[in-house]
């Protein structure tokens, strides 16, 4: 009986032994330390990287922030459900180009709501961030970030798919012998895009205004280069050279546009205060004068010159939002 109590001893001691031998479950190897440590360092270098662009608003600051920003309209349940029927604007479209007619467009309400959503998530990411130790930030903290940029990402997305169908009734309007439907198509995405990170929701306009502006504004440009082109790599084929000479001058303006343009502006200067009036003109010679840099209108105005360039900031703000409600820029892009 001893010699069996002996044996058994032994034989757990040796148990104990190769047991102990074993790594402990659960503890990660050297290797994979190593290689978590190089995975966090690459994302918190890509992080600290990314740059993150937002449309600024006081209610970002507001305690009902979070809530406006999360809640939809109860419009929004279903935001771009298809439509049964083909429009008529779909006519004669790829397949492509037609399913984008069956996204219903976004009421105002909506609208606002994804492009507040959208730049509160950015807001809220980058002051995120701003806060984390670029050498210290760990990995819960950095996925809390991107989770925020993912969904403000979704959020644009919105925005965009309910509005890709109008780059295709403006570009409809541009095709040409430079500029194909395609190309146009591509181009007013592209437009789109930067329209939307632009678009300051706050002011409480509807986005398609201000991207219809945008995205004329870039045919305009695209049309005016390639005539230019045209008419720098003209060939010496007669049949060439009478097309060049029929493309209308863009620097042409009949007298009666001429006359409107100028009581238009005189109306803009009238409504800016006095100061704003005298620097205005000094600075781009609207007195018939040569224009006075900042530093000149300083001295004669008896303050810095980084306080005329303040006012003249100020006067070009007022000016630019004179010329949008009169809706000046489009007026001139149908002369073009």
């Amino acid at each position: 009986m001893i010699a069996l109590v002996q044996r058994g001893s032994k034989s757990s001691q040796s148990t104990r032994k190769v047991t102990s031998k074993k790594p402990s479950a659960g503890r990660p190897t050297p290797r994979t330390l190593a290689r978590r440590k190089a995975v966090l360092q690459r994302r918190r270098a890509e992080l600290f990287a990314r740059v993150i662009d937002y449309i600024p608003c006081r209610e970002f600051l507001g305690k009902d922030a979070e809530r406006l920003a999360t809640v939809p309209p109860a419009a929004a349940a279903v935001p771009l459900h298809t439509n049964r029927f083909e429009p008529s604007g779909a006519a004669g479209l790829t397949p492509y180009l037609a399913t984008l007619y069956q996204t219903r467009l976004l009421s105002k309400e909506e609208e606002q709501f994804y492009f507040r959503r959208m730049n509160w998530l950015k807001f809220r990411a980058a002051t995120g961030r701003g806060k984390l130790d670029q050498r210290r930030a760990t990995i819960l903290q950095i996925e809390r970030i991107e989770d925020w940029l993912d969904l403000a990402e979704t959020a644009k997305s919105i925005i965009i798919t309910s509005n890709l169908r109008l780059v295709v009734s403006i570009a409809k309007k541009f095709v040409d012998a430079s500029n194909s439907f395609d190309e146009l198509v591509s181009e007013g995405n592209v437009a789109l895009l930067r329209a939307v990170e632009k678009f300051s929701f706050a002011l409480g306009n509807r986005f398609s205004t201000y991207a219809t502006y945008a995205i004329q504004r870039h045919f305009f440009r695209m049309s005016q280069k390639g005539r230019q082109l045209r008419s720098r790599f003209i060939s010496d084929d007669d049949s060439f050279k009478g097309r060049a000479a029929a493309e209308p001058n863009p620097d042409y303006r009949s007298s009666d546009q001429i006359a409107m343009l100028k009581g238009l502006f005189a109306k803009f200067l009238s409504e800016l205060e006095p100061r704003e009036q005298q620097i205005v003109v000094a600075r781009f010679g609207f007195n018939g004068q040569a224009p006075q840099t900042f530093r000149e209108l300083g001295v004669s105005m008896g303050v810095c010159k980084e306080r005329i360039r303040q006012i003249q900031t100020r006067a070009i703000d007022k000016l630019r939002d004179m010329a949008a409600a009169a809706k000046l820029e489009q007026t001139v892009g149908d002369w073009l």
